[in-house]
Parts: C-alpha cells; structure tokens; sequence
C-alpha cells in the first residue's frame, strides 16, 4: 500500500493526479478500491463492498464542500488586472453566443419554407445556406466563450470547473466499479477447503498476513483522517462565529447570514464526513478481525497437515520395524530373506514419500498426463522385464521348453531346473561336445530370449543332430575291407534313427523342399602319415547321442582287434586311438 502513487504524496491531505493535485481527497475511495479485489471470502467481500460505499460518500461529500468552498469564494471575489478584462470578454462572449443562438433559433424555425423553395429552384433557395453559417458562426463563438472562461477560472483562481471534472470522472470510475464487481466468494469456513494441500495453506497464510498489513494500514489511514477533518470543522466553525458577530446591520447584516447560512452547510458536510470516516475506520477494524480469524482457521489446517505428516513418519518407522521382525525367521534363506527385507523397505519408504509428498501438494492436476508420461517411462525402463513376462508364455507353448530338457540359450547349453514368470534356470554342462557332465553351475536367463533371440531344444520331437566319430587304420591290403565292416556297423546301428528322422523332417517341411536330404550314415577316408582317418557322420538323438558313441567305439574296437593276423597293425592303432 505504501507504494501505491496516491499514498505516495501526503502533503495537506491532497493526492497527485496526472500532473495536477486533485482538489477534493480521493484517498480514501482509491484506497477502499485497491483492497477489494483483494477478498477472498463471502464475510471480507461483503466488508469491502461496504467500505468502498462508504469511502464513495465521503468523497462525494468532499466533492461537495469543495464546490461550496469555490462558489462562497467566487462570489466575494474582487477581479483585476487581466481577470477583470477577461470577465469583460466573457460577459461580451455571452452576448454574442445568445444573438447567435437566437438566429440560428429564427432561421430553423423558417426552414420547411426554405427547404421547399430549394427544390423549386427559387432564389430563396441560396437562404438555406445562412442556417448552416449561422450554426458554424454558433459554434466557433461557443469554443471562443468556453476557452475564455477557462483561461478566467486560471487567472482568478476559480476551480469550479476542475472540481465538476474530478467529480465526473470520480462517478464513471465508480459506475464501473459496480459493474465489474462480483458476488461468487464462499464463506470463511467454506472457502478454506479449498485449500487441501500443506502447500496451498502455507502460501494462503502468508497471503492472509499480507492482506492483514494493508488492511492495517487503511485503518490507520481512516484514523488519521478523523482528527484531520475534525480540526478543519473546528476551524471553519470558529471562521463562521465571528463573521456572525461582524456584520450587524444593513446590507452587512444580509451578507453576514448567508455567509454563516453556507458555512453551517459547509459544517454539516464536514460532520458527515467524519462520521463516515469513523465508520470506515470499524470496517475496516472488523475486516482485519475475520482475517485474523482465517488465519486462526489457515494455521490450524497447517497444523493437520504437519501432524498427517509426523503420522506417516511413525507409520513408516512402525512398518520398517514391523519387516524386520517378521524376516527374522531362522527357516528363511539368508539371501531371500536380505532381498525381500530390501524389496519391503523400499516399498514402504516410497509409499510414505508418495502420501507426503500428497500432503504437500496433493495429487496432480493433469493426472491422466502425468499417468501417461509414467507409463511410458516404465515401459522404456522395464522393457527386458516386460519381455520376459511375455517371453514366459512363449515358453509355455508348444515350442517351449520343460523342466529337464537339455537346451542351449545364448551359446550356453545345460539342463532346466527352473522356469519362472521372468527367470529359466538351467544347471550348466558344457559345450555340446561335453553334455552329459554338469559343471557344477547354476545358470539364469531372463525369459526375453524366447522373443529376441533363437534357442535350441534338443528334448523335443523333431531335435536330431549329426555327430562324427574318427578311427584310424593303418594302411594295408584289407583297410578297404575294415572300413566297409565299420560302415556296415554303423549302418546297423543308427538305421532306425535315420528312417525316424527323415519321416520327422518330411513331416516338419510343406511340400517335398527336402525329401533330397537323407538321414543315412557317411563315411569318409582321408589319409594321415602312415595311416588312414575313416571319419563316421551319422544322425542321433542329443539325449541318446554318448550312448550310441559308446556302442558304435566298442564294435569300432572288436572290428579292429579280430584274430587275423594281416590286422595286427591295424588293430594296434586302434587300440592307440
């Protein structure tokens, strides 16, 4: 308030407009105008409607002993100089704008007449021009009178005209005033639900202990106002008693009582005017004590607040202890039991920042958005988990894998122990060359891979591979005759592994792509120093795949170690091999 321009000058009680000083007190209606917007109640709205009414009348009455006060001085006004010759040309300007106003009288009254004799072309036709010079002349005089009585009121000091102007001006401002000034404020009790968070309270206190101030300070003001105009009505009453014992007699006599008769009117006035103040002044004084009771009501939500907060706490501290107690079991895993006392802690710390951070702000305005951002940024950070979730159901189908299937993931082959919503457990055993003989190690795999990448099942219908065994024969006379006995051996060993496979790979391909492709054993000779490598290649099942090895090496060796003496070199390669 202190800020405000028309509190800025306090010189003799008169607040700067534009460039001028206004000649009538428009502090207290430019103060009551300022604080009303500032409302936020049913209770302070109806307070500032009535202080502004208030603040309205007293500055009207103002307006008015203003204007009385300039009309008592024109009239005892002695002019000289430049005002003297000045009331002579505005009393000749007069004169002349009343001969012009009559002609222009006398020449609208003749001018159906003078309107028909235009349209028959007569030579009264040229009179209708006189009424048109006739207003010109009308209104330049007017404009010459007006700027004449201007330029007398600023010489002689008359503010007539200036007050009627402040006086007007005042009254449009008012009439707006009204006319934007609305109703729709909620009772105190009411209206402060609206404040549901700690933050939204905190910030009306702090508004409430601005307002608070301003309105103190208006208080303060009307106050002052009060002893102001009381010395002024003592003055002017004193003024007035001893023009009264002055004049006595004759003419003396006549002016004497009306010039007390203006001065008792004038004391009138300036009693109301005090009376408005004092009743401003107790607007303004109950205005200030239903926001000192918002306050009261603003600090004890705060308080409601801070205590749901201090609540949380404790709940939170409880709940951490209450974790702790339950994971104390001596039968849980030590390591489970870490990361669920972990995954609970954290849920409960979050829960608690969540409703605290509700309190302080509560809940988002744009929820939907806020969802939809949160959403995505989920999504974006927990894409390998949703995956997984997804890849579970993939792995339930009929191209999945069980538990004990022998699989290989990522390069990695092994036995599955475990499937879960988001893990594949599998208990390692080497390289394909190696299965059979676990490594001791534990596996886990998030399920993403049944989307993202290829997997090998070799449990399933339709799994087949080829393995290949190499047995050297040293070079002789009969090495033909030992490879044909090897590939018979195999033949017989692996013929009905072959038909099953090439009935399941017909069977697996649309059409006859590859009924070209046979599943029948091959077998290759490549030379080697002094010996001969007859390298097997036949089909086997992955699971059955060491056992059949073992079979096919055991006939390898009798085939070699026969009792024929041209073999022996061979047969001792072999038992080197």
């Amino acid at each position: 308030m202190a800020n405000l321009p028309f509190l800025q000058a306090q010189a003799e009680g008169l607040a700067p407009v534009g460039d001028q000083k206004a000649l009538a007190d428009l502090r207290p209606w430019q103060t009551a105008q300022a604080l009303a917007p500032l409302a936020v109640t049913a209770e302070e709205s109806e307070y500032a409607r009535e202080a502004v009414r208030l603040a309205d009348h007293e500055v009207e009455q103002a307006f008015d002993s203003a204007l009385r006060k300039a009309n008592s001085e024109a009239q005892h006004r002695v002019l000289t100089g430049d005002a003297l010759a000045l009331s002579s040309k505005v009393d000749n300007l007069e004169q002349v704008v009343a001969q012009d106003q009559a002609l222009v009288a006398s020449l609208t009254s003749k001018s159906p007449s003078l309107a028909t004799g235009a349209k028959s072309g007569s030579p009264s036709a040229g009179a209708g021009d006189d009424l048109e010079v006739a207003k010109a002349q009308f209104g330049l005089d007017s404009d010459d009178l007006a700027d004449a009585e201007r330029d007398l009121n600023r010489v002689s000091g008359d503010d007539r005209a200036q007050i009627q102007s402040e006086l007007a001006a005042h009254q449009a401002a008012m009439n707006k005033y009204n006319s934007q000034s609305g109703g729709n404020s909620q009772v105190a009790v009411v209206s402060a639900r609206q404040h549901g968070t700690l933050a939204s309270r905190v910030k009306a206190w702090f508004d409430q202990r601005d307002r608070s101030q301003l309105i103190e300070q208006a208080l303060r003001q009307a106050q002052a106002e009060i002893p102001a105009l009381t010395a002024e009505h003592n003055k002017l009453e004193g003024a007035a008693d001893s023009a009264a014992t002055a004049a006595t007699t004759g003419e003396g006599r006549l002016t004497g009582i009306q010039q007390k008769r203006d001065q008792r009117q004038l004391l009138s006035i300036f009693d109301d005017r005090i009376a408005t103040e004092q009743q401003l002044a107790t607007v303004y004084s109950k205005w200030s004590t239903q926001v000192a009771l918002q306050h009261r009501i603003v600090l004890h939500l705060m308080m409601q607040s801070l205590a749901l907060i201090a609540l949380i706490l404790i709940c939170m501290i409880l709940s951490d202890a209450l974790v702790q107690r339950l994971l104390a079991h001596p039968s849980l895993d030590w390591k489970r039991m870490q990361t669920l006392r972990t995954v609970l802690e954290f849920g409960v710390q979050a829960l608690g920042v969540l409703l605290i951070l509700f309190v302080l702000f509560g809940p988002p305005h744009q929820l939907t958005t806020v969802l939809g951002l949160a959403t995505a940024g989920l999504t974006i950070a927990l894409q390998d988990f949703i995956l997984a979730f997804l890849g579970w159901f993939v792995l339930m189908g009929k191209n999945g894998v069980r538990i004990g299937d022998w699989v290989e993931i990522n390069g990695v082959g092994g036995e599955v122990t475990e499937i879960g919503l988001i893990y594949t457990t599998l208990l390692e055993t080497g390289s394909l060359e190696d299965k059979g003989h676990p490594t001791g190690r534990r596996i886990t795999f998030i399920n993403g891979y049944a989307i993202k990448g290829p997997y090998f099942n070799f449990s399933t219908s339709g799994q087949w591979m080829w393995d290949e065994i190499t047995v050297p024969v040293s070079a002789s006379s009969n090495t033909q005759t030992v490879v044909e006995q090897i590939q018979k051996a195999v033949e017989q060993e692996t013929a009905e592994n072959a038909r099953v496979a090439e009935q399941e790979w017909k069977r697996g391909i649309r059409g006859d792509g590859l009924s070209r492709f046979s599943a029948a054993p091959v077998v290759n000779l490549r030379p080697a120093g002094s010996a001969i490598d007859v390298e097997v290649r036949y089909v086997t099942r992955a699971s059955e795949r060491f056992d059949l090895r073992n079979r096919l090496n055991q006939q390898f060796i009798d085939l070699i170690h026969e009792p024929a003496s041209p073999q022996a070199g061979t047969s001792s390669a072999a038992e080197n091999s």
